[in-house]
């Protein structure tokens, strides 16, 4: 997708993942425009069972993506839990989110953390309220999004930086 982008309509959904409160956000990005489409969390309480949170994951992105037809989905890179069935936990919940984009054909592609504070604020040290307030910014929001939501938003961001770059230098996809 690199080269011409200014003449282009692109559509991303950005995924921050987590069992209890995944962040989503769908941009559209039309020549220099950028616009938040969509953007929430997708809350599961303490006392579910993880197959119920799992479900709920998969089935309100799948919904998220019949409703908005984005080009692309861009989800945040593991990190490194110290504690094994929180790294397991979390891993589970990108499968859900990773499935309900592969079932519809997006291209996934995934992006640090740091590399998303970078791209959105400028460095990648950057701390959640900077990011937050710097996704209000660009995407000219009246109110600051919670921040899975604007997590998920910069994620989009993201990637939208690197559909510009040419193929061999973007983001790795999944």
């Amino acid at each position: 997708m690199g080269g011409d982008m200014a003449k282009q309509t692109v559509r991303i959904l950005g995924i921050d993942t987590s069992l209890r409160s995944t962040g989503v956000g769908i941009i559209e990005v039309r020549g220099a425009e950028m616009r938040a489409l969509a953007y929430g969390r997708i809350q599961n309480k303490p006392k579910v069972p993880h197959s119920e949170c799992l479900e709920n994951i998969y089935k309100t992105i799948s919904d998220l993506i019949e409703d908005h037809k984005p080009d692309c989905a861009a989800i945040e890179g593991a990190f490194f839990a110290k504690n094994p069935k929180t790294a397991m936990v979390l891993g589970q919940a990108r499968g859900a989110a990773i499935a309900a984009c592969a079932v519809q054909q997006l291209t996934i592609s995934e992006h640090t953390p740091r590399k998303v504070k970078s791209a959105v604020v400028g460095t990648g040290t950057a701390d959640k309220t900077q990011v937050a307030k710097m996704v209000m910014r660009l995407l000219n929001l009246k109110e600051q999004p919670q921040e899975d939501a604007a997590d998920a938003l910069a994620i989009a961001i993201c990637h939208h930086h690197q559909l510009a770059l040419p193929k061999e230098m973007q983001a790795k996809t999944i």
